[in-house]
């Protein structure tokens, strides 16, 4: 692969420069040649959904995922109703921006019982595939690093993702690959050939040592110990060819200037991915 064709999948998650609203993130993609963006659902809301699809049109962007839907998990019946309801929302939001993956990001348990938590991810997204088949949105589930099994996210491996997505078509669940949530897995490149055909996302950032705080703890890659690179020849050998999104959740990054980060991205990127 050419340079110019890896910088061609160059995707911003705005979480990377939460600082910017939505408007500032497009106008900063198209300043700097960034071709796709991932948008997250508060910046929407910022503005409404009409006026963030205009934008994002209007540049000529690509929009390689919506985040976030998911957090399925609660303690009565009518509250995981309204979770539904939400995703929803998310997956009407995800068509009008012309994206075809929405991003799950599962949720923690209600309580202290963890096996049912993850009873009800599966039942909600079970519920979701049918409206999400509809509107020409995948649902990616995205499985997260162990230490937020308690308050983000009871899927935690590509094998607990993947053993959910394979009760549907490939074109209706699939997981995403984000190496900072999934590059300890022993069991990962086996688990990445698995998902052949299944793989709706790759996220990058770096794991670096020491972590200064456990959720805005990412690094730029190439600062940490994840070897990126492998990940991205193994997620391609299990047929992803799609946007690659630089997800780094940090603070030191959003008391930066937007644009010299995003040049930093774009540097790393290219030397790193």
């Amino acid at each position: 692969m050419t340079d110019q064709q890896l910088m061609s999948r160059l995707s911003l998650n705005q979480i990377t420069i939460e600082q910017w609203t939505l408007e500032e993130a497009v106008q900063g993609c198209v300043r700097n040649e960034v071709p796709w963006i991932s948008v997250w659902r508060h910046k929407i809301a910022e503005i409404g959904l009409s006026k963030s699809k205009k934008l994002i049109q209007d540049a000529g962007l690509q929009v390689s995922s919506i985040c976030r839907g998911g957090m399925f998990p609660a303690a009565t019946a009518k509250e995981r109703a309204d979770r539904i309801d939400d995703n929803k929302r998310a997956v009407e939001e995800a068509a009008e921006l012309g994206t075809d993956t929405l991003v799950l990001v599962c949720g923690p348990s209600a309580d202290k019982d963890i096996l049912t938590a993850r009873e009800q991810v599966a039942e909600g997204i079970d519920q979701l595939v049918p409206f999400a088949k509809d509107h020409g949105v995948k649902l990616a589930i995205e499985p997260l690093h162990p230490m937020f099994a308690a308050d983000r996210s009871v899927i935690n491996t590509m094998d607990q993702a993947s053993t959910i997505a394979e009760k549907y078509a490939a074109d209706e669940v699939g997981v995403v690959v984000d190496v900072y949530h999934v590059w300890w897995d022993p069991n990962l490149y086996a688990e990445i050939e698995r998902a052949k055909g299944r793989i709706l996302g790759f996220h990058v950032s770096d794991w670096k040592v020491p972590m200064d705080d456990m959720f805005k703890g990412r690094s730029m890659m190439g600062d940490g110990v994840i070897e990126i690179n492998k990940m991205r020849k193994a997620v391609e050998t299990a047929r992803y060819h799609g946007p690659i999104e630089v997800e780094i959740i940090n603070q030191s990054l959003w008391d930066r200037d937007g644009d010299d980060v995003l040049k930093e991205v774009k540097q790393s990127f290219a030397k790193h991915v």
